[in-house]
């Protein structure tokens, strides 16, 4: 009669543990689905026209001595459709930092897609947003941008260890 009792705690016991994996795996899979919805609109925005033009007019051609001459050239009453082009980056890179701080998008995928033109970005248009962070007392202006950068970058030193400074 013992065995038998055993024996049947040990199947109760085995249903559990096989209930369990399957939870877990299920839970996985539907996570990482639902990710992939989740990116799938960022990654339509991010190969629009509009956001390449912008993203490599900023990174490529986007010339200033320092915030004075940034402000004359790139502000919104200097020159509006770069103004406008910047602030559409900037909420871009600013959403998609929330979505990787609050662990609704997995930083790998971020890096897979974008990480180049993140890195350039931030490392290019840092001092701007630290100056205006201090001339406009908004220590949180960026900040979603600048985490970003700062989750991607090891990723990134990672897969290219030359890269390292």
């Amino acid at each position: 009669m013992v065995e038998i009792q055993t024996a049947y705690y040990m199947m109760a016991a085995t249903g559990v543990l096989i209930a369990a994996i399957y939870y877990v795996v299920n839970t996985r899979t539907t996570l990482q689905t639902r990710q992939a919805q989740l990116f799938m609109p960022i990654h339509s925005q991010f190969y629009s026209r509009d956001f390449i033009k912008a993203i490599q007019d900023i990174i490529f051609d986007y010339e200033w001595k320092d915030y004075e001459d940034f402000q004359m050239k790139y502000d919104r009453k200097a020159n509006l459709e770069a103004y406008t082009s910047r602030m559409a980056t900037a909420s871009f890179f600013e959403g998609v930092g929330v979505l990787v701080k609050r662990r609704l998008i997995d930083a790998s995928f971020v890096d897979d897609l974008m990480s180049g033109y993140i890195m350039r970005y931030w490392e290019k248009m840092n001092p701007i947003v630290n100056e205006t962070r201090l001339r406009l007392k908004w220590p949180q202006y960026g900040e979603y941008i600048e985490y970003l950068y700062n989750q991607i970058k090891p990723i990134v030193e990672r897969q290219n260890p030359e890269l390292r400074k």
